[in-house]
Parts: C-alpha cells; sequence; structure tokens
C-alpha cells in the first residue's frame, strides 16, 4: 500500500488540533506547526508566580457537542465539571444574592419558575422577557443588530442589565448593539430554548493546557516555536509550507488554522485562493484578572456580576478566583496593577468575605484579538479554498456558532472532513483509500 499524505495543520489551537486528530485517525501524517511556545492557542494554559493559569475562564455548555465529545475521545471527562441543572448566582451591590434556576419542565417553561423569583425583574420586565423569547423562537429572519432587536421586543434597561446583558455579551463577546441579530438569536434559540438542559454550563477542573497536549501527543510530529510564514504553491497545489528562517517543509495537503489577518499575511493574497473579506474581521479583546486570597471568597463554583465590567467571577480553588471581562475594549491597555485592583475592588463590593480577606497575589491576563465582532454583513468563510488540497480552520470561519471553544473544534472537523472529500480521488491512487475510507471519516468527524 502506498504512503498515506501527510498535512501540514498550522496552529495549534482547538482548530487545528481537532483538524489533525479528524486526519490522524483515518492514517494521515500529520506535522502541526505553532510558531508560540504553547499549545492550545486561545484556550492555552501557563505559569504565573508558580501557579499555573488558564489565560482565560473558557466556559462551555451542554449543548456544545463537539467540545464535549473531543474532551471524551481524549480521556478527560473524569476532569469536567458539568451542571445536573442550569442554575446561576447573580451578584449585586443593592441586593443579597439571586438565583435563576432550571425546572424540570420542558422548554422553554423550564425557565418561567426560576423568572418568577428573579429580584432583578420586575413583574412586567419578566412578561416582556418570555414575549422576547417566545418571539426568538419563530424568528428566522432577524434583521439588523441584537441590541435594536431587543428594544423592538420592549426589552427595558433593566431586564438588558439583569438578564440579556450577563449572558449573551460573554457568549458574544461584544456589545450587543454590535452583533448581528441573527448570532443573538441563534445563541439564545440554541442554550435557552430548544433542550431543557442545554444552558447546563460545563468546565475543565484541570488547566486547558491538558486537553491540547493530549490531543498534539496523537499527531505525528508537534514543531513548536516554528512560524508558517508562507506556503509554496505549483499551479493549483500546495506542495509545502515555507518556515521562518528561511526554510521549508513538504506536504501533500495544508490546513491553515489561524486568525484572518496571519491567514491573509501567509498567503499573502488570500482572494487569488478564493477567500474574501478578511479585512471585515474585527477583533475583539477579553481580559480576565487572576486573584489569590488568604480564604475562599465566593461560596459557589461561578457567579455573573450585575453593573460591573467583571461580568463573571469562578473560584478555581479555595482562595483562587478568576474574573472574565468580556468585550473588555476599554480595559484591554490598562497596566496590570490597575485591572487587579479592579477586580479586587469589584468582587469587595458585592462579596462581603472578599472584602475581609487579604489579597496574597494578582494578576491579568489579555487576550486583545480573544474574537472577532459577529457584526451584521459580516460574511464568514468556509473550509473550502480554490485549491483542492488546502483548507482553512477557526473559531471565526462559517460554522453557525459565535467564536468559541465549540466553533473551532467544528471548524477543525470540517476542514478535515473537507479535506479529504477533495483528497479522495488522489488517496485513492497513493493509499487505496477511495470511497470507503471517506465514509468512515464522514462518520468518525
Amino acid at each position: 500500500m502506498s504512503r498515506q499524505p501527510r498535512v501540514a495543520v498550522v496552529g495549534a489551537g482547538l482548530a487545528g488540533l481537532s483538524a489533525g486528530l479528524a486526519l490522524a485517525k483515518r492514517g494521515w501524517r500529520v506535522d502541526l506547526y505553532e510558531r508560540s511556545r504553547l499549545l492550545g492557542g486561545k484556550a492555552t494554559s501557563f505559569e504565573v508566580e508558580g501557579y499555573e493559569v488558564d489565560c482565560g475562564q473558557h466556559v462551555v455548555l451542554a449543548c456544545c457537542t463537539a467540545t464535549l465529545d473531543l474532551i471524551d475521545e481524549l480521556g478527560l471527562r473524569d476532569s469536567l465539571y458539568i451542571q445536573p441543572r442550569f442554575e446561576a448566582t447573580v451578584l449585586s451591590r443593592k441586593r443579597p444574592p439571586a438565583h435563576l434556576r432550571a425546572s424540570s419542565l420542558p422548554a422553554p417553561l423550564h425557565l418561567m419558575a426560576g423568572f418568577a423569583r428573579y429580584p432583578h425583574l420586575s413583574t412586567l420586565d419578566r412578561i416582556q422577557v418570555a414575549r422576547a423569547l417566545v418571539a426568538a423562537r419563530s424568528d428566522r429572519s432577524p434583521k439588523g443588530d441584537m441590541g435594536s432587536w431587543l428594544r423592538r421586543h420592549h426589552q427595558s434597561p433593566r431586564a438588558l442589565r439583569a438578564f440579556w446583558d450577563p449572558f449573551l455579551v460573554p457568549a458574544l463577546n461584544a456589545p450587543l448593539d454590535r452583533v448581528s441579530a441573527e448570532m443573538g438569536l441563534f445563541v439564545i434559540r440554541t442554550a435557552f430554548l430548544g433542550d431543557r438542559d442545554a444552558a447546563r454550563i460545563a468546565y475543565l477542573r484541570v488547566p486547558l493546557a491538558r486537553l491540547a497536549e493530549a490531543a498534539a501527543a496523537r499527531l505525528d510530529g508537534v514543531h513548536m516555536r516554528q512560524a508558517v510564514v508562507g506556503v509554496h504553491r505549483e499551479g493549483d497545489r500546495i506542495t509545502g509550507v515555507k518556515l521562518s528562517g528561511g526554510t521549508g517543509a513538504a506536504c501533500d495537503a495544508c490546513v491553515l488554522a489561524v486568525p484572518p489577518r496571519r491567514l491573509n499575511s501567509i498567503l499573502e493574497d488570500a482572494p487569488a485562493v478564493g477567500i474574501e473579506g478578511l479585512e471585515a474581521f474585527e477583533p475583539m479583546p477579553i481580559v480576565d484578572v487572576h486573584l489569590w486570597y488568604d480564604r475562599p471568597v465566593l461560596g459557589c463554583d461561578f457567579a455573573a456580576l450585575l453593573d460591573s465590567p467583571v461580568q463573571w467571577v469562578f473560584e478555581k480553588s479555595p482562595g483562587y478566583v478568576c474574573c472574565s471581562m468580556s468585550a473588555a475594549d476599554d480595559l484591554v491597555q490598562r497596566p496590570e496593577r490597575e485591572l487587579v485592583e479592579l477586580g479586587r475592588k469589584e468582587l469587595a463590593a458585592v462579596l462581603p468575605e472578599a472584602a475581609r480577606a487579604r489579597l496574597l497575589r494578582g494578576a491579568a491576563t489579555r487576550d486583545p484579538d480573544a474574537t472577532f465582532i459577529p457584526a451584521p454583513g459580516v460574511r464568514r468563510p468556509g473550509p473550502a479554498t480554490a485549491l483542492s488540497n488546502l483548507v482553512i480552520a477557526g473559531a471565526w470561519t462559517d460554522t453557525g456558532w459565535p467564536a468559541t471553544i465549540e466553533s473551532a473544534v467544528r471548524s477543525g472537523r470540517t476542514a478535515a472532513l473537507t479535506l479529504f472529500s477533495n483528497a479522495a480521488g488522489w488517496q485513492s491512487t497513493r493509499s487505496g483509500g477511495g470511497a470507503g475510507a471517506l465514509m468512515e471519516v464522514a462518520h468518525a468527524v
């Protein structure tokens, strides 16, 4: 039997790792190239003063089936926390902690009991929120931005600050006036209206790097601190990748799992290979503040904060909390000491125990290009290009999901399937794979 194709996967984020895994499972030889020293891309971990911390608090929901499948595949299910039922604690300066809990009723009725007791909404607000949820279920062709859609459906400023903003802004990482209504309604339908258990919050209890390391261990070659700066092309095929320092590596196919700007740089002329509109992708930062206290301060696993730049806080271990700030374009340039103090003050204002506790140390992590803004009119490319042996992947590509971990995993798997499908003809002559192998990889992906 002839050799299996060798594929170069550029980018060691979850999109590249997922693509590499899907191809490696069918015998393709996968070389992974990553320009940094860390695996995982935007979902990675590193040391801060002797503590291994995630670059930010990444959570998924029970509806993120591709991510949960990946966690299972890599043997990390025992390290996954997932709620038995959706529940969120909500903290504010003016009231005791409130709780939103799903009931055992089918969706969307499972949310109604929680709303009935939620003190941050008036009776009229609850009615209007319920009506908006019903409208979200039926409106399949929304126009404009999500903020305008909510106002058209009579959502009060109180409903925006106490319900829609805490859940939608972190999910989309952008102010709702800058997000397409189509994407906002997708989140609502998928998380809250499709299935009673879909909104259950889940996250890994081990550093995120363990997920990336487990995936990379299944690939043939992992080349860290090895930047791909271009591709070699002969006619309508990619024949290799150009590496920094003037070297190169041959390949039979290539997956470019990198952000839009870097993709444009590697290809030099993206429209020439059928990829248009990369300049339309506007990044949005995320800032996370890590605080270590001399005692536990939160009293629960995680909570939302109202009227605060800190949208969510997570107790990672006793005394160690992570404050997550999405859509943080006005914070990302602040000095670390200011961000740490901001996080400390925000927690002290809503958590009596945090006000009494002694802060032992603090750190801030920033990702200036964490996600892109899913603005109205932005067209996201799919995995295929004009070259049959070149595909692209990334959370920002057209998966139908916001630019989340779930989108990254789905994009990598779809890119692998597309590449395998395109290569079926020449693979059959090289390895005897043919249509049968194509059906196998389609089932796996």
